[in-house]
Protein backbone atom coordinates (compact mmCIF):
# COMPACT_ATOMS: atom_id res chain seq x y z
CA UNK A 1 0.00 0.00 0.00
CA UNK A 2 2.81 2.19 1.09
CA UNK A 3 4.55 1.35 -2.22
CA UNK A 4 2.26 2.39 -4.29
CA UNK A 5 1.01 5.74 -2.80
CA UNK A 6 4.91 6.32 -3.11
CA UNK A 7 4.99 5.28 -7.20
CA UNK A 8 2.05 7.54 -7.03
CA UNK A 9 3.74 10.71 -5.78
CA UNK A 10 6.93 10.10 -7.22
CA UNK A 11 7.44 13.37 -9.72
CA UNK A 12 7.17 12.17 -13.64
CA UNK A 13 9.73 13.83 -16.07
CA UNK A 14 8.35 16.16 -17.95
CA UNK A 15 8.40 16.15 -21.54
CA UNK A 16 11.06 17.70 -24.02
CA UNK A 17 9.05 20.28 -26.35
CA UNK A 18 10.16 21.54 -29.67
CA UNK A 19 9.15 25.87 -29.30
CA UNK A 20 10.00 28.78 -30.63
CA UNK A 21 9.90 30.99 -27.43
CA UNK A 22 9.49 29.86 -24.52
CA UNK A 23 12.42 30.05 -22.26
CA UNK A 24 14.09 27.10 -21.12
CA UNK A 25 12.13 23.91 -20.18
CA UNK A 26 12.88 22.10 -16.99
CA UNK A 27 15.16 19.43 -17.00
CA UNK A 28 16.51 20.09 -20.53
CA UNK A 29 19.51 22.47 -21.30
CA UNK A 30 19.09 24.79 -24.24
CA UNK A 31 20.50 22.71 -26.83
CA UNK A 32 19.02 20.06 -26.46
CA UNK A 33 17.55 17.98 -29.35
CA UNK A 34 15.53 14.51 -29.27
CA UNK A 35 15.99 11.62 -31.57
CA UNK A 36 13.72 12.89 -34.29
CA UNK A 37 16.61 16.09 -34.86
CA UNK A 38 18.18 14.54 -37.61
CA UNK A 39 14.81 12.80 -39.30
CA UNK A 40 14.31 15.89 -41.29
CA UNK A 41 18.19 16.58 -42.49
CA UNK A 42 17.33 17.03 -46.09
CA UNK A 43 20.57 16.88 -48.69
CA UNK A 44 20.82 19.04 -51.70
CA UNK A 45 17.17 19.64 -51.41
CA UNK A 46 17.98 23.40 -53.53
CA UNK A 47 20.38 22.16 -55.39
CA UNK A 48 19.94 22.87 -59.53
CA UNK A 49 21.09 19.84 -61.92
CA UNK A 50 22.20 22.05 -64.90
CA UNK A 51 22.72 20.61 -68.63
CA UNK A 52 26.03 21.53 -70.31
CA UNK A 53 23.90 22.14 -73.63
CA UNK A 54 21.42 24.54 -72.12
CA UNK A 55 24.30 26.17 -70.30
CA UNK A 56 26.06 27.04 -73.53
CA UNK A 57 23.20 27.90 -75.16
CA UNK A 58 22.65 30.50 -72.36
CA UNK A 59 26.36 31.93 -72.67
CA UNK A 60 25.73 32.90 -75.78
CA UNK A 61 23.88 36.09 -74.50
CA UNK A 62 26.98 37.15 -72.86
CA UNK A 63 29.02 36.45 -76.08
CA UNK A 64 26.33 38.61 -77.82
CA UNK A 65 27.14 41.84 -75.87
CA UNK A 66 30.39 41.33 -76.23
CA UNK A 67 30.36 41.25 -79.87
CA UNK A 68 28.78 44.43 -79.40
CA UNK A 69 30.99 46.18 -77.63
CA UNK A 70 33.88 44.52 -79.36
CA UNK A 71 31.84 46.51 -82.75
CA UNK A 72 31.27 49.81 -81.11
CA UNK A 73 35.68 49.98 -79.96
CA UNK A 74 36.03 48.67 -83.56
CA UNK A 75 34.17 51.89 -84.40
CA UNK A 76 35.90 54.41 -82.30
CA UNK A 77 39.10 53.66 -83.29
CA UNK A 78 38.00 53.28 -87.27
CA UNK A 79 37.04 56.68 -86.21
CA UNK A 80 40.06 58.17 -84.60
CA UNK A 81 42.47 56.86 -87.46
CA UNK A 82 40.06 59.01 -90.07
CA UNK A 83 38.81 55.71 -91.84
CA UNK A 84 35.01 56.51 -91.13
CA UNK A 85 34.35 60.25 -91.62
CA UNK A 86 31.41 62.27 -90.56
CA UNK A 87 29.12 60.93 -93.33
CA UNK A 88 29.38 57.64 -93.22
CA UNK A 89 28.97 57.83 -88.94
CA UNK A 90 25.71 59.48 -89.87
CA UNK A 91 24.62 57.04 -92.11
CA UNK A 92 25.48 54.33 -89.96
CA UNK A 93 23.40 55.79 -86.97
CA UNK A 94 20.00 56.17 -89.06
CA UNK A 95 20.54 52.72 -90.23
CA UNK A 96 20.58 51.44 -87.03
CA UNK A 97 17.93 54.07 -85.22
CA UNK A 98 15.61 52.42 -88.56
CA UNK A 99 16.42 48.79 -88.44
CA UNK A 100 16.05 48.87 -84.74
CA UNK A 101 11.97 50.39 -85.02
CA UNK A 102 11.78 47.93 -87.64
CA UNK A 103 13.17 44.97 -85.44
CA UNK A 104 10.98 45.89 -82.44
CA UNK A 105 7.65 46.39 -84.09
CA UNK A 106 8.11 42.88 -85.53
CA UNK A 107 9.37 41.18 -82.35
CA UNK A 108 7.77 43.01 -79.45
CA UNK A 109 3.84 42.26 -78.29
CA UNK A 110 1.74 44.81 -80.35
CA UNK A 111 3.00 47.90 -79.36
CA UNK A 112 0.41 50.57 -79.38
CA UNK A 113 0.96 53.47 -81.56
CA UNK A 114 0.95 56.19 -78.49
CA UNK A 115 4.41 54.61 -77.12
CA UNK A 116 5.72 54.19 -80.51
CA UNK A 117 5.04 58.09 -80.71
CA UNK A 118 6.48 58.91 -77.82
CA UNK A 119 9.32 56.94 -78.79
CA UNK A 120 10.00 59.01 -81.57
CA UNK A 121 9.43 62.56 -79.90
CA UNK A 122 11.84 61.73 -77.21
CA UNK A 123 14.01 60.29 -79.32
CA UNK A 124 13.79 63.22 -81.42
CA UNK A 125 14.34 65.97 -78.06
CA UNK A 126 17.39 63.74 -77.61
CA UNK A 127 19.27 63.84 -81.14
CA UNK A 128 18.23 67.49 -80.58
CA UNK A 129 20.11 68.10 -77.44
CA UNK A 130 23.09 66.34 -78.14
CA UNK A 131 23.82 67.99 -81.58
CA UNK A 132 23.31 71.53 -79.39
CA UNK A 133 26.31 70.02 -76.43
CA UNK A 134 28.58 68.63 -79.54
CA UNK A 135 30.60 71.76 -78.82
CA UNK A 136 31.04 71.36 -75.16
CA UNK A 137 31.67 67.34 -75.65
CA UNK A 138 34.44 68.26 -77.85
CA UNK A 139 36.73 70.36 -75.35
CA UNK A 140 35.62 68.57 -72.37
CA UNK A 141 38.87 66.94 -71.98
CA UNK A 142 41.02 69.14 -73.63
CA UNK A 143 43.30 69.73 -70.63
CA UNK A 144 43.88 65.67 -70.23
CA UNK A 145 46.18 63.76 -71.73
CA UNK A 146 45.68 61.28 -74.38
CA UNK A 147 47.05 58.73 -72.62
CA UNK A 148 44.90 59.00 -69.11
CA UNK A 149 42.07 59.62 -71.73
CA UNK A 150 42.72 55.64 -73.32
CA UNK A 151 43.37 54.32 -69.69
CA UNK A 152 40.20 55.56 -68.15
CA UNK A 153 37.86 54.49 -71.32
CA UNK A 154 39.24 51.23 -70.93
CA UNK A 155 38.38 51.13 -67.52
CA UNK A 156 34.89 52.31 -67.73
CA UNK A 157 34.78 49.86 -70.55
CA UNK A 158 35.60 46.64 -67.98
CA UNK A 159 33.58 48.21 -65.70
CA UNK A 160 30.45 48.36 -68.12
CA UNK A 161 30.91 44.63 -69.04
CA UNK A 162 31.51 43.83 -65.33
CA UNK A 163 27.88 45.68 -64.05
CA UNK A 164 25.80 45.11 -67.28
CA UNK A 165 22.52 42.79 -66.95
CA UNK A 166 22.76 40.05 -69.40
CA UNK A 167 19.46 38.36 -68.91
CA UNK A 168 17.27 41.51 -69.71
CA UNK A 169 17.35 45.03 -70.99
CA UNK A 170 19.09 48.33 -70.15
CA UNK A 171 16.00 50.42 -70.54
CA UNK A 172 12.23 48.90 -69.67
CA UNK A 173 11.07 46.91 -72.49
CA UNK A 174 7.47 46.72 -73.78
CA UNK A 175 5.51 45.52 -71.45
CA UNK A 176 7.89 44.23 -69.04
CA UNK A 177 7.08 44.40 -65.08
CA UNK A 178 10.74 44.87 -63.90
CA UNK A 179 12.55 48.27 -63.91
CA UNK A 180 16.47 48.26 -64.81
CA UNK A 181 18.43 47.29 -61.31
CA UNK A 182 21.29 49.68 -60.17
CA UNK A 183 24.04 47.98 -61.29
CA UNK A 184 22.46 47.90 -64.98
CA UNK A 185 22.20 51.93 -64.36
CA UNK A 186 25.47 52.19 -63.10
CA UNK A 187 26.73 50.23 -66.03
CA UNK A 188 24.68 52.22 -68.38
CA UNK A 189 26.56 55.40 -66.80
CA UNK A 190 30.33 54.08 -67.13
CA UNK A 191 29.12 53.03 -71.26
CA UNK A 192 28.18 57.20 -71.54
CA UNK A 193 31.79 58.44 -70.03
CA UNK A 194 33.72 56.23 -72.03
CA UNK A 195 31.82 57.56 -75.27
CA UNK A 196 32.16 61.14 -74.11
CA UNK A 197 35.48 60.39 -73.16
CA UNK A 198 36.72 59.58 -77.14
CA UNK A 199 34.36 62.13 -78.84
CA UNK A 200 36.31 64.66 -76.85
CA UNK A 201 39.66 63.27 -78.82
CA UNK A 202 37.71 63.59 -82.43
CA UNK A 203 38.87 66.65 -85.05
CA UNK A 204 35.13 68.34 -85.56
CA UNK A 205 32.02 69.21 -83.67
CA UNK A 206 29.86 67.00 -86.30
CA UNK A 207 32.42 63.91 -85.51
CA UNK A 208 31.49 64.11 -81.66
CA UNK A 209 27.59 64.05 -82.13
CA UNK A 210 28.00 61.43 -85.16
CA UNK A 211 29.71 59.23 -82.14
CA UNK A 212 28.23 59.88 -79.18
CA UNK A 213 25.03 59.02 -80.90
CA UNK A 214 26.04 55.85 -82.09
CA UNK A 215 27.43 54.99 -78.72
CA UNK A 216 24.43 55.92 -77.41
CA UNK A 217 21.90 54.23 -79.39
CA UNK A 218 24.28 51.04 -79.37
CA UNK A 219 24.42 50.94 -75.60
CA UNK A 220 20.50 52.37 -74.73
CA UNK A 221 18.84 50.20 -77.15
CA UNK A 222 20.99 47.39 -78.35
CA UNK A 223 19.92 45.81 -75.50
CA UNK A 224 16.90 46.16 -75.59
CA UNK A 225 16.44 45.06 -79.42
CA UNK A 226 18.39 41.70 -78.04
CA UNK A 227 15.66 41.38 -75.46
CA UNK A 228 13.37 41.26 -77.86
CA UNK A 229 14.70 38.91 -80.04
CA UNK A 230 15.01 36.85 -77.51
CA UNK A 231 12.02 36.79 -75.96
CA UNK A 232 10.02 36.45 -79.91
CA UNK A 233 12.04 32.93 -80.32
CA UNK A 234 15.54 31.76 -79.17
CA UNK A 235 16.05 30.24 -82.86
CA UNK A 236 16.60 33.93 -83.86
CA UNK A 237 18.33 34.55 -81.25
CA UNK A 238 21.37 32.23 -81.37
CA UNK A 239 20.86 33.15 -85.61
CA UNK A 240 21.15 36.98 -84.61
CA UNK A 241 24.42 36.17 -82.42
CA UNK A 242 26.42 34.18 -84.75
CA UNK A 243 25.91 36.27 -87.72
CA UNK A 244 27.22 38.52 -85.06
CA UNK A 245 30.06 36.74 -83.76
CA UNK A 246 31.20 36.08 -87.23
CA UNK A 247 31.04 39.70 -88.23
CA UNK A 248 32.86 40.66 -85.28
CA UNK A 249 35.38 38.47 -85.61
CA UNK A 250 36.18 39.24 -89.29
CA UNK A 251 36.52 43.33 -88.44
CA UNK A 252 38.61 42.48 -85.71
CA UNK A 253 40.81 40.65 -88.47
CA UNK A 254 41.45 43.01 -90.31
CA UNK A 255 42.31 45.61 -87.65
CA UNK A 256 45.13 43.36 -85.98
CA UNK A 257 45.29 39.64 -85.73
CA UNK A 258 46.23 39.53 -82.32
CA UNK A 259 43.31 41.23 -80.98
CA UNK A 260 41.46 38.42 -83.10
CA UNK A 261 43.36 35.77 -81.52
CA UNK A 262 42.50 37.14 -77.97
CA UNK A 263 38.62 38.03 -78.90
CA UNK A 264 38.37 34.02 -80.22
CA UNK A 265 39.73 32.66 -76.60
CA UNK A 266 37.50 35.09 -74.59
CA UNK A 267 34.69 33.69 -76.50
CA UNK A 268 36.08 30.06 -76.62
CA UNK A 269 36.35 30.58 -72.69
CA UNK A 270 32.93 32.31 -72.27
CA UNK A 271 31.14 29.96 -73.94
CA UNK A 272 32.72 26.59 -74.00
CA UNK A 273 35.36 26.64 -70.73
CA UNK A 274 32.99 28.05 -68.27
CA UNK A 275 30.21 26.45 -69.18
CA UNK A 276 32.07 22.93 -69.03
CA UNK A 277 33.45 24.85 -65.63
CA UNK A 278 29.95 25.55 -64.17
CA UNK A 279 29.07 21.43 -64.42
CA UNK A 280 31.94 20.21 -63.08
CA UNK A 281 32.02 22.05 -59.92
CA UNK A 282 28.26 21.23 -59.37
CA UNK A 283 29.31 17.15 -58.60
CA UNK A 284 31.14 19.25 -55.46
CA UNK A 285 27.86 20.92 -54.18
CA UNK A 286 27.08 19.91 -51.04
CA UNK A 287 23.69 21.80 -48.93
CA UNK A 288 22.40 20.20 -45.80
CA UNK A 289 19.21 21.17 -44.49
CA UNK A 290 17.09 20.92 -41.69
CA UNK A 291 15.26 22.10 -38.30
CA UNK A 292 18.29 24.08 -37.77
CA UNK A 293 17.71 26.87 -40.79
CA UNK A 294 16.39 30.19 -39.85
CA UNK A 295 13.15 30.79 -40.30
CA UNK A 296 12.12 32.56 -44.05
CA UNK A 297 9.35 35.23 -43.82
CA UNK A 298 7.37 35.40 -46.32
CA UNK A 299 5.37 39.27 -46.95
CA UNK A 300 2.82 37.75 -49.61
CA UNK A 301 0.75 34.69 -49.94
CA UNK A 302 1.70 34.01 -53.26
CA UNK A 303 5.76 33.25 -52.60
CA UNK A 304 4.69 31.31 -49.47
CA UNK A 305 3.12 29.25 -51.85
CA UNK A 306 6.19 29.06 -54.34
Amino acid sequence: MEASISGSSSPTHPKWRKVVYGGMQPGFGDNHTDESFLEEMIMNANVVKRDLLKVVLDAVSISQYLCIVALVVLVWTYTLTNTLTEKYLLLLNVSLLGSGFFILLLTADMIPFNLLLNYLLKNTFFITALYMLSPIYHTLTRSISSNSIWALTASLLILHLFLHNYSGSTVKAPGALDNPTLTSNISLNASIVASLLISSRLPSRLHVFAIVLFSLQVFLFAPLVTYCVKKRSFKLHICFSLQLLVLTLVFTYQLHKLLFIVLLGIFVFVNLVCPYWLIRIQEYKFEINGPWDEAKLYLWMDECDS
